[in-house]
C-alpha cells in the first residue's frame, strides 16, 4: 500500500514536471510508460488540476490542465494573473479605512465587494476579522455625502473633455454659488476627493486672486450641491494638456494659486519626511543635520504646513 502511494506520488510529480516543461500528456501513451491503466493517468491529471487550482487562490495566477485535440494530449495552459492576492486585499482595504473618504454605507459595501471577488473563499473570514474592529469604530467626514457616483461622472466628464455645471457652496461666504467650467482632473488629498478646473467665464475670474489660465481652479467635491454633465465639449491642445501627475507634487492641501519656490532650513529628525510630503523638494545644502532644501510648489497650502513644523522649520525665502 505504502509502494503504491509512493508510487503514485511520484508519477503526479514527474507529469506535473512534464507540463511545466511544456510538454503534452497523452493518457494511452503514460499509462503504458507506468504500467498503470488510463483511469490512474486521469486521477492524477485531476490531481494536478486541483493542485492548480487551490494555487492560483493565493498567487493569482490562473493555471489549469486543458485537452489539447489537436496534440491529442493534455498540456498546462497558463490565461492570466488575476483578482488580487489576499495580503493585498488586506492592504487595499486598511487604507480605504484610513483614507475615511466615503461614508459608512459606501466604504463597507466597498470593502465587502473587495473581499468577496478577490479574497479566497477560505481566508475571506479571516480578512473580514482583521478588519471588523476598524469597521465599527469608523469614523465618518462630517459632510456625510455620498460620492462615488457624482467622481464617476466628474471623470467621465474629463475623459471626453465635458464642460460641467455646478452649483457650489463657498465656505468663506456660505453661499452657493454657479459655476460652468472645464474639468481637468479628479483628485483626492486629505480625506477629500477635489475636481480642478478652469474657468472660461470672465467676469469670474476678475474675482479670483490668480487670473493666468494656467492655474485651475479647485473645487472639493463634496461641496457640489448641484452636478449637471454637458454636451458641450472643450478643447485642449496636446500641449497644453493638464499634467496632473504634475500638479499634484507641487500642491499642498488642495490650496490652488501661482507656482511659487520657497527655500527653508530644517532641523528636524526625519529628512525623508520632508521629501516625501514635497515631491519637488531638492537639497541645496546639508551639514551636521541642517538642511537647506527648496521646493516648488502652488498656492499658500505650503504655508500652512510650514507653520505646522514648529521650530524644525526657518523659512528663508518664500
Amino acid at each position: 500500500m505504502k509502494r503504491e502511494k509512493s508510487d503514485k506520488i511520484a508519477r503526479v510529480l514527474q507529469i506535473y514536471s512534464k507540463l511545466l516543461e511544456g510538454c503534452v500528456i497523452n493518457k494511452s501513451e503514460e499509462a503504458l510508460n507506468y504500467g498503470v491503466n488510463e483511469r490512474s493517468i486521469q486521477r492524477d491529471i485531476d490531481d494536478v488540476r486541483s493542485f492548480l487550482d487551490n494555487a492560483s487562490e493565493k498567487n493569482g495566477a490562473i493555471a489549469s490542465v486543458v485537452y489539447d485535440r489537436q496534440a491529442k494530449g493534455y498540456r498546462l495552459k497558463t490565461l492570466h494573473r488575476t483578482g488580487l492576492r489576499d495580503s493585498e486585499v488586506f492592504a487595499l482595504c486598511k487604507i480605504l479605512m484610513d483614507s475615511r473618504a466615503f461614508t459608512k454605507n459606501e466604504m463597507f459595501e466597498l470593502m465587502d465587494r473587495l473581499i468577496a471577488c478577490c479574497v479566497s473563499e477560505n481566508n475571506q473570514k479571516q480578512v473580514m476579522a482583521l478588519v471588523r474592529n476598524e469597521k465599527f469604530h469608523y469614523a465618518e467626514l462630517r459632510h456625510k455625502t455620498e460620492l462615488i457616483d457624482m467622481i464617476w461622472d466628474i471623470g467621465k466628464a474629463v475623459g471626453e473633455s465635458r464642460y460641467i455645471e455646478m452649483d457650489y457652496f463657498r465656505t468663506k461666504d456660505k453661499s452657493i454659488v454657479h459655476r460652468k467650467v472645464r474639468p481637468v482632473a479628479v483628485m483626492f488629498s486629505e480625506y477629500y476627493f477635489y475636481v480642478t478646473a478652469f474657468i472660461d467665464d470672465t467676469e469670474v475670474k476678475n474675482r479670483f486672486d490668480t487670473l493666468d489660465d494656467i492655474f485651475p481652479t479647485i473645487y472639493r467635491i463634496d461641496r457640489i450641491k448641484k452636478l449637471t454633465v454637458l454636451e458641450e465639449r472643450f478643447y485642449i491642445p496636446y500641449s497644453d494638456r493638464f499634467e496632473e501627475g504634475e500638479f499634484r507634487k507641487r500642491i499642498q492641501f488642495m490650496y490652488g494659486g501661482k507656482l511659487r519656490r520657497v527655500t527653508f532650513r530644517y532641523t528636524g529628525t526625519d529628512i525623508d519626511a520632508v521629501l516625501d510630503r514635497l515631491p519637488t523638494a531638492t537639497i541645496l545644502d546639508e551639514s551636521d543635520g541642517i538642511y537647506i532644501v527648496r521646493a516648488e510648489v502652488f498656492g499658500n497650502g505650503i504655508d500652512m504646513w510650514l507653520r505646522s513644523q514648529g521650530e524644525s522649520i526657518e523659512i528663508l525665502d518664500k
